[in-house]
């Protein structure tokens, strides 16, 4: 008896007031002060580790206690100094001593600080740009965040299977699913954005993948999987066995979908907070069947 083995042909490919003191605040060269009036204390939230969206930016004096990022009076919080700004309208000609040489150059700003003594920490000052805070009371700490995301570049799974091309996976056969180790395709990766006066640092971790194998099955990993190990059958552990063949899908392949779930923390502007973010790839696989021909 003559026993044949076959496989198909196949292929792969893979505003809050603050509480201070009353007392009336002018600056040196300004002509605009500042009454300040006792008011209850305020207390900023605590800082959330689950929230995905975040606060607005927290703008506080020496003291820690919450200011307006943003007057109509004042202008913009300074996170550096605690004080306000605004450009000095009208500005002082150009042989005032404030420019210090640099006219045309830059910009004299109008100084408050709302928690100093009188006349100190105020005034004018010339700046060669704007100053920490200024314009960017609108963007929350989570929104800065996602940017810190964007920064790492992180992607879908590099996609690994016992199945290299020109080669044919089998029915029942387990199929080894793993990805490459790296910042972008499992992490930790870490990236800090920043916006003048606010910074946020956030930190992925890949958690688990999702590998949808084209034929109507799942498999969830909760890590990157194992690279495989020659003459090895099953991976220890993540892998997947199909039931029949891949002829008659489109190309007669399988598509192979995997889909990387990412943990993200950050923190910056006062608060704290988490996300989740996903990343896919894809690929193909071609799977034959064994059959057996008996001939007498």
């Amino acid at each position: 008896m003559l026993t044949h083995l076959i496989v198909a042909g196949l292929a792969f490919t893979t505003a809050v007031p603050a509480a201070l003191p009353s007392e009336v605040i002018c600056g040196q060269h300004s002509e605009t002060c500042i009454v300040i009036v006792d008011t209850p204390p305020t207390t900023a939230p605590p800082a959330s580790d689950t929230t995905t969206t975040g606060t607005a930016r927290v703008c506080r004096n020496l003291a820690g206690e919450v200011l307006p990022c943003f007057s109509e009076t004042f202008g913009w919080f300074n996170d550096e100094d605690r004080c306000y700004y605004e450009p000095a309208e009208p500005p002082p000609p150009s042989t005032d001593p404030v420019w210090n040489g640099h006219h045309p150059d830059g910009m004299v700003w109008s100084i408050v600080c709302t928690d100093r003594i009188p006349g100190v920490g105020g005034g004018w000052q010339w700046l060669p740009s704007p100053p920490p805070g200024y314009g960017d009371a609108g963007i929350t700490p989570a929104q800065l965040a996602r940017r810190a995301v964007d920064q790492m570049r992180l992607t879908g799974p590099a996609i690994h299977l016992t199945i290299e091309a020109p080669d044919t996976g089998l029915v029942g056969m387990p199929v080894w699913l793993w990805t490459d180790v790296t910042p972008t395709t499992w992490g930790p990766n870490s990236a800090t954005a920043s916006v003048p006066g606010l910074s946020v640092t956030a930190t992925a971790r890949a958690t688990e993948i999702r590998w949808d194998m084209g034929d109507g099955g799942t498999r969830v990993c909760t890590g990157p999987g194992t690279p495989y190990t020659p003459g090895a059958v099953q991976s220890p552990t993540c892998d997947y066995v199909y039931q029949r063949s891949s002829a008659g899908q489109a190309g007669d392949a399988y598509p192979v979908t995997a889909t990387a779930t990412w943990q993200v923390t950050w923190s910056g502007g006062g608060t704290s907070g988490s996300l989740v973010v996903t990343r896919t790839s894809t690929t193909t696989v071609r799977i034959g069947e064994l059959q057996v021909l008996v001939t007498g």
